[in-house]
C-alpha cells in the first residue's frame, strides 16, 4: 500500500466525496464525451452540432460560465431517450478512458469500500458518462452526483436538476447526502468548496491553482503514478 494510500485509510472515513475529471482518471470525460458524440453524427443533429460547437467556442473564450456551459452539456439531448445516452456513454468510456483511470485511486476506493465507507461521486459532467465511468469503480448510481436533467416517460428534458460546480458540490452534498463529509478529493478550483467542507481535504493530481490553495490551507496534495508536479 502507498503511503497516501495508507494515510487515509488510517482516518477511518465514514463518508467521502471523491469529483472525477483529473481527479480519478487524467483528463476530462465530459468535455472528450461532448466532443465524440459531436462528431458521432447519430446522436445530436447537424444544426444542433454547429450551434453547441460555437457554444463551446465562447466557453473556452471566456464568455461563458463554467456551470452554464455544464448544464448546456446535458440540456442538449432534449428529446433524446435517456437509454440511447447510457449506451453512447458506455461505448465512450469503455474505448476512451479505461487506460486513463489512476490505479492507486481505483485501488482507494476499492478499499473505502471494504471498509465500510459510503463513497460518493461528484462531478459537474455528464451523469450518463459518469455513470458508465463509476461502473469500473463499483460506485452505484445512487451515489452519483453529475450533472443532470430530469427525465419524463425515458426522454430527457431540458430542465436542469443540478450540475455540480464549485458552489454547487457542497450544496448536492449536503441536499443529498445530509452527512459531514469526512473525506473529500478533487483537482481543480472548481473542488475547492468542496474540499473546504470535509474534515480532510485532499488534492490530487491539482492544477497549480488547487495546488497553491492546497499549500496555504495545509491539506494534503498528491499524485498519482503517471502524474508529475507541475
Amino acid at each position: 500500500m502507498t503511503p497516501f494510500l495508507d494515510s487515509v485509510l488510517k482516518l477511518a472515513p465514514r463518508v467521502a466525496a471523491f469529483d472525477c475529471d483529473g481527479t480519478l482518471w487524467s483528463g476530462d470525460v465530459g468535455e472528450g464525451f461532448f466532443d465524440w458524440e459531436l462528431n458521432q453524427k447519430n446522436v445530436v443533429s447537424d444544426a444542433l452540432e454547429r450551434s453547441m460547437r460555437a457554444r463551446y467556442v465562447d466557453y473556452r473564450a471566456g464568455n461563458v460560465a463554467e456551470d452554464q456551459m455544464c448544464g448546456e452539456m446535458v440540456t442538449m439531448h432534449k428529446g433524446i431517450s435517456e437509454s440511447v445516452m447510457m449506451r453512447a456513454a458506455a461505448e465512450y468510456f469503455d474505448h476512451a478512458f479505461p487506460g486513463k483511470i489512476f490505479p492507486r485511486m481505483r485501488e482507494l476506493i476499492r478499499r473505502l469500500h471494504d471498509a465500510g465507507c459510503e463513497v460518493w461521486a461528484v462531478s459537474s459532467s455528464n451523469e450518463w458518462v459518469i455513470r458508465a465511468a463509476m461502473k469500473h469503480f463499483e460506485i452505484p448510481e445512487d451515489r452519483i452526483l453529475a450533472a443532470a436533467a430530469k427525465i419524463e416517460d425515458g426522454i430527457i428534458t431540458d430542465r436542469l436538476i443540478r450540475v455540480p460546480s464549485g458552489p454547487g458540490k457542497p450544496r448536492a452534498l449536503r441536499e443529498v447526502v445530509k452527512k459531514e463529509i469526512d473525506a473529500a478529493f478533487g483537482n481543480a478550483r472548481w473542488d475547492t468548496e468542496m474540499l473546504a467542507m470535509a474534515k480532510h481535504a485532499f488534492a490530487v493530481n491539482p492544477n497549480p491553482d488547487l495546488e497553491a490553495t492546497a499549500l496555504q490551507r495545509g491539506w494534503t496534495i498528491y499524485f498519482p503514478d503517471g502524474t508529475h508536479h507541475r
